[in-house]
């Protein structure tokens, strides 16, 4: 038995064996400040006789009781601290029928936001309470078959102070005790146990009321209800309560109901829809069913960039899809995960281009999920689409570019190529057909080939089961009258993989540059396969300045541009009017920084010519960030510190003095996490006094003390943390001390997040700090020690925890021939491999780095 590592064949198992029929799971939350009881009984339908287990992780069982007979000395795996979490609990030759299972149990608190996550928040002492159970972390509450098909009902009770406040998928009932309350709901749907969820604390809340109307299709069950009503909460903490912009909030949540009743052909099923921002939340946000959990950073306690915002409201929208896909029909086992992210992920652009004032979207898909796409495609460790999720360990490394962004890609490019109304079909046939229940992809690639008449299984082996990008390059020729004589799009085999060549639907744009501003004189849409194909259209036109073979940015490649296109873009990306096909030129020209093939420095001149006219905010911020990447990582280090620093700082400060309120503050965060001059720092110098901005302050502040500015560095936090007593203050300040440059505060940080006793955010900051600009020489001392620990932590610290850890302590600032050696001495090792593959990741992005400031300083 793997409780603890649960497998495919192990679930399958429990699958066939039994039904699970509900839970009623007692919690009290009144003990103490580490561990809590938790007293689960579960109803369950023996199918045919076996044996199996039922997850747990606790700090103790004390009670287990099957059918009325206690079977605690037969049922627990014992080891020299007593229960053996890795084993869950035994059930031996159960007989056909059905059961009833009592265990009673004492469980930890969480300070890693898996399991019940406690915070105590240090402006005010108050605590709160949080769950987090994806992928398999229910089993750190509650004793429960931890497994997406096998979905049951619920009954809650809660004990917790009587000041508190508890939210649940369910309402509560509340009754009142002498010093605490006891709160209780029932969950009377079919629900999956990493959708459940538990908030306590004494959270602020804001009200409101989504009244609408469902559209019905020929999809939609005659049993659907045309009138709707839900009602809805927003909470936080009680210390951010006066920056919650709720009104901001209830509208965009409203602007999803309202778009996807109309195209989803299902009513929202789960009756009411709480929003909780939680603290110390390790993702962006979690699905669970009508008590959606979101990080409080999106309470912004400080200004705001657009981005900022428009992430926001993706996040938003892509829970809120989940609703219908991942919770009204959840995945059958985790190879689905990749379904499950990419539908939201789409949805959520689909939504907010068209339901909201983020009506450039996908421009934004385009720039920034697509980037952490074709990043996480070209790792060693890439894998297809449809991944192999064997257990849950593999499960947990898969929550990454592949499974959100490429897929979220290929969905839209399978738009692209079915139509978009054949494939709204098909996704509103599938949720019929599926609602309360499990299901796969193959699912519904059946309702999307019946919605569209087209045969997709070749579409799927090619798209879902094989690994790596193919380019798409424009091949031409032109005669004396500058005229297309020939016109064919070149595709390569996908790399890295096998090679496959793939079919793409696809818009060929040409752009000219027409008194003094480019734009589009021609865009042909059409089907390639195999690795050359005509476009007979553009034949006879005139020749562009500018060929986009992705024009509009259907499908997934790596769009090449010619060496005409980029020499024109380099000189005229300022005067590119389409933001869709100028963020395109800007992802072009940093994937060929990427591979090697455009030097950074003159990436870093692109965006200094094109970043003062830049109209997509969330556009702006990415390209400046890759621009630091460029110098700091990809840049030849002699021209970087001779020419390239006060290029990009200088650029920089004149953006935040000469650009309009919103994009003047894109520049200042941006120029604080670049590397500074004495220009630049004597700015910051400015803002750490005059600014009214904590967050602003904080960021100038690390800035200045990773490039020596600060001679006093306690006591300049002692005075921020005076004028900033947040939990945001209070994790600042951890960044801003492990930025200092000295090596003893170097390892001092390496050793906290070694040990294991930090917060997930606590960590997640000192680890910020530890990399700032300059940082290399302090680092360097801290080579040899983490290839030392890494096993170590990694089989100590929890999934969340030691991920962190190996990927934030990773030797990056070592790049060179040597730095390559030692982490291959390394991986020849007999590894995990998840240590294996995190490891592995980040030595590629060393030896990319390696590469590309050869071709930098060539």
């Amino acid at each position: 038995m793997t409780s603890t590592n649960l497998t495919r064949e192990e679930a399958a198992h429990r699958a066939r064996l039994l039904t699970v029929d509900n839970y009623d799971i007692a919690l009290d939350l009144t003990q103490s400040d580490t561990e809590f009881s938790s007293l689960t009984t579960v109803e369950f339908t023996v199918r045919e006789p076996g044996s199996t287990f039922i997850d747990l992780r606790a700090k103790r069982v004390d009670g287990v009781y099957l059918d009325g007979k206690n079977i605690r000395s037969e049922a627990l795996t014992l080891d020299k601290n007593g229960y053996d979490e890795n084993f869950g609990i035994a059930l031996n030759d159960l007989t056909v029928g059905r059961h009833v299972l009592r265990v009673n149990a004492q469980c930890l608190y969480s300070r890693t936001g898996e399991g019940l996550h406690r915070f105590v928040d240090p402006a005010d002492s108050q605590v709160y309470l949080y769950t987090q159970f994806e992928t398999a972390d229910a089993k750190r509450v509650f004793a429960c078959f931890d497994q997406p098909d096998l979905k049951a009902t619920y009954d809650l009770t809660v004990c917790t102070p009587s000041a508190w406040k508890v939210i649940s998928n369910a309402p509560q009932r509340t009754t009142m005790q002498e010093d605490s309350a006891i709160h209780t709901s029932r969950i009377d749907y079919p629900l999956s146990t990493y959708l459940v969820a538990i908030c306590a604390g004494r959270y602020h809340e804001v009200r409101s009321t989504w009244k609408g109307q469902l559209t019905h299709h020929a999809e939609t069950p005659a049993s659907e209800p045309t009138e709707l009503e839900v009602p809805m909460s927003i909470f936080c903490r009680r210390s951010i309560a006066p920056h919650l912009d709720a009104d901001r909030l209830f509208t965009e949540t409203k602007q999803g109901f309202d778009f996807y009743h109309e195209h989803f052909g299902m009513a929202y099923p789960f009756g009411k829809y709480d929003q909780i921002f939680c603290p110390e939340y390790n993702m962006g946000a979690m699905e669970n069913a009508g008590a959606v959990t979101i990080r409080d950073e999106y309470v912004f306690t400080s200004k705001a960039t657009h981005y900022r915002y428009e992430r926001r409201a993706d996040t938003i929208l892509h829970e809120l899809a989940h609703m219908w896909f991942g919770d009204l029909v959840t995945m059958r086992w985790w190879d689905d995960l990749w379904l499950n992210e990419s539908f939201a992920t789409w949805a959520a652009a689909l939504s907010q281009a068209e339901a909201t004032e983020y009506d450039t979207a996908w421009v934004t898909f385009a720039n920034v999920e697509k980037s952490w796409a074709y990043q996480q495609d070209q790792l060693p460790s890439t894998h297809p689409i449809l991944a192999d999720a064997t257990d849950i360990e593999t499960v947990e490394q898969n929550f990454d570019g592949i499974t959100y962004a490429k897929g979220a890609s290929v969905l839209k490019q399978l738009q692209a190529y079915v139509g978009r109304e054949e494939f709204l079909a098909g996704v509103r046939r599938h949720f019929a057909d599926h609602a309360w229940g499990n299901a796969t992809f193959d699912d519904l690639l059946a309702a999307l080939q019946t919605a569209s008449g087209r045969d997709l299984s070749g579409w799927a082996d090619q798209w879902l089961k094989t690994t790596g990008i193919n380019q798409l390059s424009p091949v031409f020729e032109v005669d004396g009258d500058g005229r297309y004589t020939t016109f064919t799009v070149e595709q390569s085999g996908a790399e890295p993989g096998a090679g496959e060549l793939r079919t793409h639907r696809i818009a060929v744009g040409l752009y000219s540059l027409i008194d003094g501003r480019v734009t589009r004189t021609k865009r042909v849409e059409l089907d390639v396969t195999g690795a050359s194909t005509s476009v007979d259209a553009l034949v006879g036109l005139e020749a562009a300045d500018i060929v986009l073979v992705n024009d509009d940015d259907l499908t997934y490649c790596l769009m090449q541009l010619d060496e005409g296109s980029l020499r024109f873009v380099a000189d005229n990306i300022d005067k590119i009017d389409d933001p869709m096909a100028r963020t395109l030129c800007w992802s072009a020209a940093w994937e060929a920084t990427r591979a090697g093939t455009m030097k950074a420095r003159d990436f870093i001149r692109l965006v200094v010519l094109g970043a003062p006219t830049e109209t997509e905010l969330a556009v702006l911020e990415r390209i400046l960030a890759q621009a630091t990447t460029a110098l700091r990582t990809y840049a030849d280090p002699a021209w970087a510190e001779e020419q390239g620093r006060d290029l990009l700082a200088d650029a920089l400060l004149a953006g935040v003095r000469e650009s309009g309120p919103e994009a003047s503050l894109v520049f200042e965060q941006a120029l604080a996490k670049a590397p500074l001059n004495d220009v630049t720092a004597d700015y910051l110098q400015k803002v750490l006094v005059e600014s009214d901005d904590a967050d602003m302050r904080w960021l100038a502040l690390a800035a200045l003390i990773a490039y020596g500015a600060i001679a006093d560095v306690d006591k300049h936090i002692g005075e921020q943390r005076s004028k900033d007593r947040s939990a945001t203050g209070e994790q600042a300040a951890l960044r801003a001390a492990a930025a200092v440059n000295t090596v003893e505060v170097k390892r001092g940080v390496f050793d906290d997040v070694v040990a294991g006793e930090l917060s997930n955010l606590a960590a997640r900051h000192k680890l910020e700090g530890l990399r700032y600009p300059g940082s290399a020489a302090a680092c360097a001392p801290l080579t040899d020690p983490y290839f030392e620990v890494a096993e170590d932590v990694w089989a100590r610290l929890s999934t969340e925890m030691a991920l962190q850890a190996i990927n934030g302590l990773y030797p990056s600032w070592d790049i060179s021939p040597e730095g390559l050696a030692r982490a291959d001495r390394f991986l020849a090792r007999d590894l995990p491999s998840g240590l294996r593959r995190a490891v592995s990741e980040e030595r590629s992005r060393v030896e990319r780095a390696l590469r590309n400031r050869g071709v930098d300083a060539a």
